[in-house]
């Protein structure tokens, strides 16, 4: 029983309102009300539709203002929701659904406002990222590896201040912001979090896993963002060549060069050598392997490294022949406690098709500074080496 109209101001800094809502009938001499809601201002014209005559004015200007409070009330209350909504949409739009961080946009814009904020200000940006990652996936299963993720993203919480911004790039890499600080002042503490011992869970088992972190400061090695992030993959990237489980900062000028040299190094020597080389860590409880080049993966009959990984769970010995497993280590360990680095070992190793190969394993440890002690293997296919030499490798398999 009612003609009524809802306007808005049509911006800030216009004094005109605009029709937003109402009845298309013209209100003559209606009950008027202004009010703000977030800033805006709105105006409610409101009056019967028979008009106000007679003596029942006072009652229609009673029910009008009744009419106009629960207009307001229910109008007031679906801003309300509309902007909580918005809110809640934005929230996660730069979220993180795993592990409840700032996704790459999030982390990105929170980062370039403080930077454009602090333009003068020192700050540290670290990435990091799960040591072999790809291989908790293919050995556990994604579950395994989102637990992992899970676990990593929730340390990080744990471990730095609130001022601190924390990412995911996608993957099993990561970011952190940390404002007004130095590569030195945060240098300990990185080394200590870097070190910390993390586990995910697997039907009920538990395993551990580690990760690699390289970081650079703003502005002494970078003029923006994305050349402070460039900076600290670089420094990432050589804490993989050095063996991973690191810590490093990014240096000027020698990483860049350092990268190159090291990538031809690894690329083009160990992948071309003349023969199967393999690197493990020389222990006996954790024998695990580190390095292997492309005549090493072809030999097992293996596509890639991820492969090799995956079926010897990481481990030197189960390339061995399950029966000849505790000879080998036995001979292995003794000539080593006898003071021979370097000697040979015969075994049939297992393929990936789960066939064995007569080889020859000629080892030599060795101290390294990354990795501790470890082997360094060069393994010769003993049905290859008899076309070519004959009878007397066969006094070598005896």
């Amino acid at each position: 029983g009612y003609k009524y109209s809802l306007q808005k101001f049509a911006s800030p800094w216009d004094d005109t309102y605009e029709w937003v809502y109402g009845s298309k009938e013209e209100l003559n001499d209606p009950v008027i009300y202004d009010f703000n809601v977030y800033g805006d201002k709105w105006r409610l014209e409101i009056l019967p539709k028979s008009g106000f005559y007679n003596n029942r004015y006072l009652l229609y200007l009673f029910i009008g203002g009744g009419v106009i409070v629960l207009l307001l009330a229910g109008l007031t209350a679906a801003l309300i929701s509309i902007n909580e909504n918005r809110k809640n949409f934005k929230r996660l739009a730069v979220t993180d659904a795993l592990t409840g961080i700032y996704n790459r946009h999030g982390f990105d814009e929170q980062v370039e406002q403080y930077m454009r904020q602090n333009p003068q200000k020192h700050c540290v940006v670290a990435m990091l990222d799960i040591d072999d990652f790809k291989l908790v996936n293919d050995v556990y299963g994604h579950a395994a590896g989102d637990g992992a993720l899970q676990k990593l993203a929730e340390s990080m919480k744990q471990y730095f201040s609130k001022d601190v911004i924390l990412g995911r790039n996608g993957g099993d890499e990561f970011s952190i912001f940390m404002p007004d600080c130095t590569v030195e002042e945060v240098k300990p503490f990185l080394k200590k979090f870097t070190g910390e011992t993390r586990k995910f869970y697997c039907k009920g088992e538990e395993h551990t896993f580690t990760i690699s972190l390289g970081f650079a400061e703003y502005p002494v090695l970078a003029d923006d963002r994305s050349q402070l992030m460039r900076c600290a993959d670089m420094a990432l990237y050589e804490v993989k060549m050095r063996g991973k489980n690191g810590c490093m900062a990014y240096r000027e000028g020698e990483r860049i060069k350092s990268r190159a040299k090291l990538g031809f190094a690894v690329k083009d020597i160990i992948d071309n050598m003349p023969g199967a080389f393999i690197v493990y860590r020389a222990d006996k409880e954790n024998d695990e392997i580190l390095l292997a080049n492309n005549e090493l993966l072809r030999l097992t009959g293996c596509k890639n490294m991820d492969e090799l990984l995956a079926y010897t769970g990481k481990s030197f010995r189960n390339l061995i022949r399950r029966d000849e497993q505790e000879s080998c280590q036995k001979s292995i360990w003794s000539q080593i406690n006898g003071g021979h680095s370097n000697d040979y070992i015969f075994f049939h190793m297992r393929k990936a098709d789960g066939t064995y190969i007569s080889v020859l394993d000629h080892g030599r440890i060795v101290d390294s500074v990354h990795n501790g002690r470890v082997f360094y293997v060069m393994i010769m296919d003993l049905n290859a080496l008899q076309r070519h030499y004959g009878d007397c490798l066969e006094l070598v398999e005896k």
